[in-house]
């Protein structure tokens, strides 16, 4: 999706296969990718570069497995909101620390947003204490993680 910063980036073959390597593990070194790439570490590097001067590649960073650090309940929440404190609102979701990402999708004022917490007793306090607090909430559904078939871990290309 375009960001507003300028024109996309014309990707070829070995720019699409530097990216589904790093995808794979994003710590693997200039010279590992280069191997893989038939290309120098430099070639890599500069690839890499370009790619990130671009906004193709955001940031590097670790994805963390929430079970294994306590988070074992995963909720999805729809959040109607009033148009006029639809911003305030998603701006205070966004800062609070279960809220693992939160959308605007079009349609109605509507929140999309996944939280992770501990157990089902910091769901219900989150739920009644954090997300019903805020003025301006119509509605809220939520749905319970059971089984996770594919999470996204990057862009397939």
């Amino acid at each position: 999706m375009p960001d507003g910063k300028g024109e996309t980036m014309k990707l070829d073959d070995i720019d699409r296969k530097l990216l589904e390597l790093l995808t794979e593990d994003g710590r693997a070194s200039y010279v590992d990718l280069g191997k893989k790439l038939n290309l120098s570490r430099v070639a890599v590097r500069e690839r890499i570069n370009q790619l990130r001067e671009a906004g193709i590649i955001e940031k590097f960073t670790a994805v963390i497995n929430s079970e294994k650090v306590g988070k074992t309940v995963s909720a999805f929440f729809e959040v109607d909101v009033e148009p006029m404190y639809f911003v305030e609102v998603a701006q205070k979701l966004a800062d609070n620390p279960s809220v693992a990402s939160i959308y605007q999708m079009t349609g109605p004022s509507t929140l999309h947003m996944h939280v992770l917490v501990e157990d089902f007793v910091k769901l219900e306090n989150f739920t009644n204490n954090e997300l019903y607090a805020f003025k301006g909430i119509t509605r809220v559904a939520s749905h319970i993680l059971l089984r996770r078939f594919k999470s996204r871990s990057g862009l397939k290309l």
